[in-house]
């Protein structure tokens, strides 16, 4: 896989407590049913969820536009075999690739060029802190993914990075208070061709994103392996 992965909840012998834990601690049906009802699928729509886990958001989008094509997309074999297990129970197949962010297994290899100009970035990840209460909260979750890594995530720096990238019309559209600190819906577009805005930022930027939605009613096809 190239560079050193980080599992989801930073360790993988805690892989298996992912759901669980997201579904009692981040609010996790209400703000990933907020970012079904703002993305605005439509039949036709192809959908791709970048950094998918265990494919709860691909669900969501099936059952509520069934004539959206989804695929998935994450780093962590684990959470994939989990989110394949979610779907044959819920008697659905869902397209799941093993890849990351700044390698995508599609013709254009990166992500910015996967989505057609025109298309719709959506976002879910963790916001810069209302408050002192939610900043300490935040602790937790850096403790579990990384100082480092989550960094941007504590200034509220990704919708200048997804400026800097060439996307427009950026904006954060909501937000929610959870156990771990404030989550944060964002949405963006990537500009028509021609626009004349181009991207200062390689796509790896985005590598921890923790839900992404991209919606693109152009082809998607895959050109590397399946996990």
């Amino acid at each position: 896989m190239g560079r050193q992965y980080i599992p989801a909840l930073g360790h993988d012998r805690l892989t298996r407590f992912y759901d669980p834990l997201l579904r009692w601690t981040t609010r996790e049906s209400v703000f990933k049913r907020r970012l079904v009802e703002q993305a605005g699928f439509r039949p036709g729509h192809r959908v791709l969820d970048l950094g998918c886990g265990t494919a709860t958001l691909m669900l969501l989008i099936r059952q509520a536009h069934p004539q959206a094509w989804v695929v998935g997309v994450d780093g962590d074999l684990r959470v994939l075999h989990i989110a394949k297990s979610k779907a044959a129970r819920a008697g659905t197949d869902l397209a799941l690739h093993r890849a990351m962010a700044y390698h995508l297994p599609y013709a254009d290899a990166c992500f910015d060029r996967v989505l057609r100009f025109g298309g719709e970035l959506h976002i879910a990840d963790w916001g810069k802190a209302e408050d002192w209460r939610m900043r300490t909260e935040f602790l937790l979750v850096q403790c579990l993914d990384g100082f480092k890594t989550t960094s941007d995530n504590v200034q509220g720096l990704l919708p200048e990075l997804l400026s800097q990238a060439g996307f427009a019309s950026v904006r954060e559209s909501d937000r929610l208070r959870t156990v771990f600190g404030t989550l944060s819906l964002y949405q963006a577009q990537k500009p028509p061709a021609g626009s004349g805005t181009s991207s200062s930022r390689s796509p790896h930027q985005f590598e921890r994103s923790h839900l992404v939605a991209a919606r693109d009613s152009g082809k998607v096809t895959p050109a590397g392996r399946t996990s």
